[in-house]
């Protein structure tokens, strides 16, 4: 499988941002997708997931009522709508994928920047 994720950029503080992360290859052995991110100097953090036949995504609290994860299967592809963005969502944005819901995140796409000026 490999994933792309792209749609970053930089912003102002309550501005909005869409991601998209395109996957290929052995799309069938997809369970479920997530997106991550990691601010300078910090841990990777979990920020979204879903299923990847469809389903209610699962938010970090940090970003719930903000951000929203959807997917389009006929495009393979999946997206994290990013509103009221505040400076501390800065951060590389990357996008996953894992067999089953319970397995470890397999692959990883490339990461895309994303800043938010107060």
């Amino acid at each position: 499988v490999q994933l792309q994720a792209s749609g970053g950029g930089q912003v102002q503080a309550g501005g909005s941002l869409r991601l998209s992360c395109a996957a290929s290859g052995r799309t069938f052995s997809i369970s479920t997708m997530g997106w991550f991110r990691q601010a300078p100097g910090k841990d990777r953090e979990f920020v979204a997931a879903m299923r990847w036949s469809g389903g209610t995504p699962y938010n970090a609290d940090s970003v719930k009522g903000r951000f929203t994860m959807s997917g389009d299967n006929s495009k393979n592809t999946v997206y994290l709508q990013m509103n009221s963005l505040k400076p501390e969502d800065t951060a590389v944005y990357f996008c996953a994928s894992k067999r089953g819901s319970t397995t470890p995140w397999e692959y990883w796409g490339q990461g895309t920047q994303v800043t938010v000026s107060s």
